[in-house]
């Protein structure tokens, strides 16, 4: 299913320069679908009428099963896989949908911990930190390159979506350019479902992918419980209020 999500990182890796035949085998999808979204004026894709199924679980437990095995070890929401099979004609209920997915969990060892870098003009990590609550709150935008830990703070009285990115575009021009990906926390303003559509595959802020194919840069969502994968700039941001 080609998202809209999917067709803005198209445009964005476009811009970065990156071939069609490359951005195909990133995204895993064909080169004729890239070539159809950077030609098409609207972003929004076309999605084509699929046939209704029967609504019994039966029909549906091999795409299940498949999805699941594909994903691990990361784990799939039920919720997104009902919204999938419920697109092929699924008409049943989430009990037995649990269930069935319940029966195909499978238990894999602790992943070890790794440290976690990045090339040059790759990645910016960014969060929030707050400095004081209250009627007069003190809000620390921290952004850090992955690469080199250089630091950008600035202070705002909010966190709302237009303070976001005006901090973003400050940062840009006092780091003098724009990273390949920016890389989020669970900012409300930032993420409007984690694995909407599968794991990794996140639904954003459709203003924020706007901005991002406007500067040139995909916006990524840290992996949960892996501190590591964004743990430069939490260091700094428990370093600011010092």
């Amino acid at each position: 299913m080609v998202t809209f999500e999917t067709v803005m990182e198209i445009k964005i890796l476009h811009k970065q320069g990156m071939s069609s035949r490359a951005i195909a085998k990133k995204l895993g999808i064909s080169r004729n679908t890239v070539k159809r979204y950077l030609k098409a004026k609207s972003e929004l894709p076309e999605y084509s009428p699929r046939p209704r199924a029967t609504s019994v679980l039966d029909e549906h437990r091999n795409y299940i099963r498949m999805r699941i095995q594909d994903a691990h070890p990361y784990k799939i929401p039920a919720t997104v896989i009902e919204r999938e099979i419920r697109e092929q004609g699924y008409g049943g209920g989430m009990t037995v949908l649990r269930e069935y997915i319940r029966s195909l969990a499978v238990t894999a060892p602790p992943e070890p911990v790794v440290r976690f870098e990045t090339s040059p003009g790759q990645q910016m990590q960014v969060d929030w930190g707050t400095m004081r609550h209250g009627k007069t709150p003190l809000h620390a935008f921290v952004a850090v390159l992955g690469y080199s830990r250089m630091l950008y703070i600035e202070f705002t009285d909010n966190m709302r979506y237009e303070t976001l990115e005006s901090c973003h575009r400050n940062a840009f021009t006092f780091f003098g350019g724009v990273p390949r990906e920016v890389l989020f926390d669970n900012m409300k303003t930032v993420v409007l479902e984690r694995d909407a559509y599968q794991p990794g595959r996140h639904r954003f802020h459709p203003s924020l992918w706007q901005f991002g194919k406007e500067m040139g840069f995909t916006p990524r969502l840290c992996r949960p419980f892996r501190p590591q994968t964004k743990g430069k700039v939490e260091r700094m941001v428990q370093y600011a209020p010092e």
